[in-house]
């Protein structure tokens, strides 16, 4: 049944949704409790949540997510590692949610505030909650961005409005309301009712609560959307849309009826999902559309507090519409393509077209791939055929296993697939595991993939990548994962120090045309200008064009690009974002440069020396230390070495003291040190140095920076053999240990270094002593693991004995790297 429905999986997985209702998030530091998340009860009721269907069903779901023990333990530890910004993002691209009404009368601790959320989705619309607004008498909240009103009325005095109630019967109401006791909160009926028909005759969309699935104020009795004839019959109010949210339940079928007989009237299932049980998701949703009509039915997560609940209430709710809809395909009420035009309506339109959203918030940045178009099982060529799920190895190369969609998207999306514990030994000359990895064929992890890292490929329309982790079983991390490896020591450094890293790199690679002659096939540069040429830039601005556009598509910011120094050679330069999510940037980023280039029948290449007679390729790394979105590297007027804080002088110190150990995974092929010699900006000596692009680690005032501080430090020996994490996570490592010994930086060079080669220590001149730092490096063991290093040791050391008796094969590694 799935493969028969591969184009509505499609269309239910991709559709960048409106939530069309929901609530703002809290701070790291709200005293609001996260097991909320799961549940609306509260109060000693709360502690009864975790033994729910739904609250076992979530808590496996966020795990799922978050890669971790599906416990609550384990969830609020990965939670307070990642931090509030980084786990927001995460759940709300998993999410994909492209814009958000919310309503922000509900008060809960240290709530963040309405355009904070902007920070995650596009765009953020507003709806008023009446009551709200008359019990803070607050005149000045009307605001343009308001797109509907919404009312409480069903559980404080029940959904029997009297549509004729007389302004001296609402007077005599408020007259007994402020008598009572504070905080003011309205309660009266006749109170109640007066403002609700006063808010129809001023908007023309109002959101309905029906039920609450935690609020013990409610007569149920009286929630009931029938009671709200009397105002649908109402000629004043024929104009004004309804909206009843969640589901309306346990009144469903009630408020289906509702919808098909009266035009104004429109359902929202959010909270009924993904708070009920699945079978009490699936009926209520079928019992919405039993009898409403398709272009009045809309999602909504109803989120509040935490991103997880976004997260959960997207996922839950496309899984269960792909099995309301696909079963309706089934019995024959809807043809696949009909149920594929349901999913776009259900999860966009219908909600674009009633709020206008076009009108009120300005124009929605989506990102689905299938934004306005009508996917057909005849045209195959909206279908995705294959998922790459991609890993990068020890050696630095870009790996990956394919699954046809219809099997990854119901078996491997959640279970994974398998692979040998040699893919972590593997060399650039040879795949099987190098000695001295102790890994072999015997053995086997699963690849996870992280959903939040999917991407429908730029290039090849049929295909989708996205990145994996390695793991022992669903949910056990296998240590030699490269991914795990950097998730571990940032969480080392957020829990000890309170502070993350972000990285931006700058990506330098040549572009190279085939020439054929006399049957030989050689590889030579793509032009032959200078650094910063326009006309080299001219000769390569359509490819460029392309490489921006894909990584505009995959979410990468693109800062700069340039012709560089050697024939045929360009920089990306990317925008710095958390090291973790930056990492597979990288990844993604190589992927998109080198399919790019394919495409145009040239070859793109990292590696970092590919003639030894031109200018070598690097992929510099600009870092900073981010503690509660405050730049924590920049020095201040407490605290000012060389333009650093006091953290970040300890940290770049811990980095300058292991920087030969973490040359071992930023500089890893032999290839590596025929680019870092003195005299080409590619760091040979050990020493650091304000804008001193000739050492090895330089900090930087970038515009708009005060001149006498800095705000990042950029690490230049680092190059495209690399593994993004494994290289980030030693230098994580080497920052712990500057900070936990306080750790302080000699005087800065502030000239060329090769001045002073007689003071200065040099770098490793090649990878055998750089491994050799690496082995005696006790702190980067202890943090990176010590099988994980000693795997990598012996990857290197097969390289460094391959490379040496086989000078001749550096040529083939342009298709490698």
């Amino acid at each position: 049944m799935e493969a028969k429905y591969a184009a509505l999986r499609r269309a239910v997985e991709e559709t960048a949704a409106v939530d069309a209702h929901a609530h703002n998030l809290v701070a790291a530091a709200s005293s609001f409790p996260f097991l909320r998340c799961f549940s609306e009860a509260a109060g000693d009721a709360l502690a009864f949540a975790p033994h729910s269907l739904s609250f076992k069903r979530s808590l496996k779901d966020i795990a799922e997510l978050y890669n971790c023990e599906a416990s609550l333990e384990k969830v609020e530890e990965f939670r307070k590692a990642q931090g509030l910004p980084s786990i927001s993002s995460k759940c709300f691209q998993a999410a994909n949610i492209s814009a958000i009404l919310m309503d922000d009368g509900i008060e809960f601790d240290r709530m963040l505030k309405l355009e904070s959320h902007k920070d995650f989705v596009p765009t953020v619309g507003r709806v008023l909650r009446i009551e709200w607004l008359a019990e803070t008498i607050i005149n000045d909240v009307i605001a343009n961005k308001i797109v509907g009103l919404k009312s409480i009325a069903a559980y404080r005095s029940g959904l029997d409005i009297d549509p004729c109630v007389s302004k001296t019967d609402a007077e005599d109401s408020l007259r007994k309301e402020l008598a009572g006791r504070r905080p003011f909160r309205i309660t009266n009926k006749s109170l109640i009712d007066y403002l609700f028909t006063c808010s129809l005759e001023i908007a023309v969309i109002h959101l309905l609560h029906n039920f609450s699935f935690g609020d013990k104020d409610l007569d149920l009795r009286k929630c009931n959307p029938l009671h709200l004839r009397a105002v649908l019959e109402d000629e004043r109010f024929a104009k004004c849309q309804l909206v009843l949210l969640h589901a309306s339940y346990p009144f469903s079928k009630e408020a289906s009826y509702l919808a098909s007989v009266y035009s104004q009237v429109y359902l929202d299932f959010g909270l009924a999902i993904p708070k009920l049980s699945v079978q009490g998701m699936t009926s209520s949703l079928k019992e919405l559309l039993e009898l409403a009509p398709i272009k009045k039915v809309m999602f909504s997560t109803d989120g509040y507090a935490f991103p997880e609940t976004y997260y959960l209430g997207a996922r839950r709710a496309r899984d269960v519409v792909y099995r309301v809809l696909s079963a309706a395909c089934e019995d024959g009420d809807l043809s696949i393509q009909e149920a594929i035009d349901a999913v776009e309506d259900i999860f966009r339109r219908n909600a674009l077209d009633l709020y206008k959203l076009n009108v009120a918030n300005g124009s929605i940045h989506q990102k689905t791939t299938i934004p306005d178009s009508r996917i057909s099982t005849s045209c195959v060529e909206q279908e995705v055929l294959f998922v790459r799920i991609v890993w990068n190895d020890a050696s630095g190369q870009h790996r990956c296993r394919v699954v046809p969609a219809g099997r990854f998207y119901e078996i491997a999306k959640n279970k994974g697939v398998g692979l040998t514990f040699a893919s972590m030994g593997m060399t650039s000359f040879c795949d099987g595991p190098a000695d001295g990895t102790n890994l072999t064929g015997v053995g086997e992890i699963r690849l996870m993939p992280d959903m939040s890292t999917i991407l429908r490929l730029p290039w090849s329309r049929r295909e989708e990548m996205v990145m994996a982790d390695m793991q022992i079983r669903p949910g056990e991390a296998w240590e030699y994962c490269p991914r795990y490896a950097l998730r571990k020591v940032t969480k080392v450094l957020l829990d000890e120090f309170n502070v993350t890293m972000k990285a931006g790199f700058e990506n330098e690679f040549y572009l190279r045309r085939k020439l054929v002659s006399e049957g030989h096939e050689r590889w030579v540069p793509y032009d032959n200008s200078s650094y910063c040429s326009t006309s080299s830039f001219d000769g390569a601005s359509s490819i460029l064009q392309e490489v921006y556009s894909s990584l505009e598509e995959a979410d990468i910011v693109v800062e700069q690009l340039h012709a560089e120094a050697g024939k045929g050679q360009f920089e990306v330069a990317l925008k710095y974002v958390l090291c973790t999510l930056a990492a597979d940037n990288l990844i993604y980023a190589r992927e998109i440069i080198k399919s790019v280039a394919r495409k145009h029948e040239l070859i793109a290449t990292f590696l970092p020396k590919p003639d030894l007679n031109d200018i070598g390729s690097g992929s510099h790394v600009h870092l900073s230390l981010w503690k509660n979105d405050q730049n924590v590297f920049m020095g201040s007027n407490e605290y000012n070495y060389y333009g650093m804080s006091n953290v970040g002088e300890q940290f770049l110190a811990g980095v300058y003291h292991h920087l030969p150990s973490i040359l071992a995974f930023t500089a890893p092929h032999p290839n590596s040190y025929d680019r870092i010699q003195p005299n080409t900006w590619s760091g040979a000596y050990l020493c650091w140095g304000k804008e001193n692009r000739e050492a090895p680690l330089r900090t930087a005032c970038p515009p708009g920076v005060p001149l006498d501080m800095v705000s990042n430090f950029e690490i230049k020996s680092f190059d495209g053999c690399a593994n993004p994490h494994l290289e980030l996570a030693a230098i994580v490592a080497a920052g712990i240990d500057g900070l936990r010994r306080g750790l302080k930086l000699p005087e800065p060079i502030e000239s060329n270094p090769a001045d002073y080669a007689s003071k200065l220590k040099r770098l490793p001149q090649d990878l055998l002593e750089s491994v050799e730092s690496l082995a005696a490096d006790k702190t980067l063991h202890e943090l990176i693991g010590d099988k994980l290093i000693t795997a990598i040791i012996a990857v290197r050391k097969a390289e460094i004995d391959h490379y040496s008796k086989n000078p001749g094969a550096f040529g083939d590694l342009i298709h490698r790297y």
